[in-house]
């Protein structure tokens, strides 16, 4: 059998690695990621991109290095002019903001390799339903099934 695919988002790196913080709502996502992750190494071919390497690699020193050796051990998805041409129509169409144009290229670069789930705790411009329905329109328009765009919770099997 195999494996579906799962694209991973640089946030679900950021809550998987580094310190618990105080904020119990942050908190409570960065214990089910991490809860989540042993399952999802094992279900599912995880893939990430040079975008998510270069938002890891940003900040404090210790906490990237942490955040880059989990990066480091997934697969990369390349970007090509067909999810450079995805990502700016997400953008023209308004289904991502065009201060976002990282987003949109998560996006691209799930939909146009046929990546099943995009995992993200990116609730502002990737997981809520009325971007996940723009999202949909869009990748449909130009000929691309939309991943599953969804948080690590909702894949989690308990």
């Amino acid at each position: 059998m195999t494996k579906q695919a799962a694209y991973i988002e640089t946030t679900v790196i950021g809550h998987l690695v580094g310190r618990i913080l105080a904020d119990p709502i942050i908190a409570g996502r960065q214990k089910v990621t991490r809860l989540w992750w042993p399952d999802a190494v094992a279900k599912y071919d995880l893939f990430v991109s040079s975008v998510v390497a270069d938002e890891c690699s940003a900040g404090d020193v210790h906490a990237a290095q942490e955040r880059l050796e989990i990066v480091n051990s997934l697969a990369f998805l390349a970007t090509s002019v067909l999810v450079d041409q995805l990502a700016a129509e997400l953008i023209a169409k308004q289904a991502v903001p065009p201060t976002e144009p990282r987003d949109a290229l998560h996006i691209a670069l799930s939909a146009v390799n046929g990546i099943e789930y995009l995992v993200s705790w990116n609730f502002k411009h990737i997981v809520n339903p009325n971007t996940r329905i723009a999202i949909e329109r869009v990748c449909e328009r130009c000929g691309y099934t939309s991943p599953m765009i969804c948080t690590p919770d909702e894949l989690l099997e308990t």
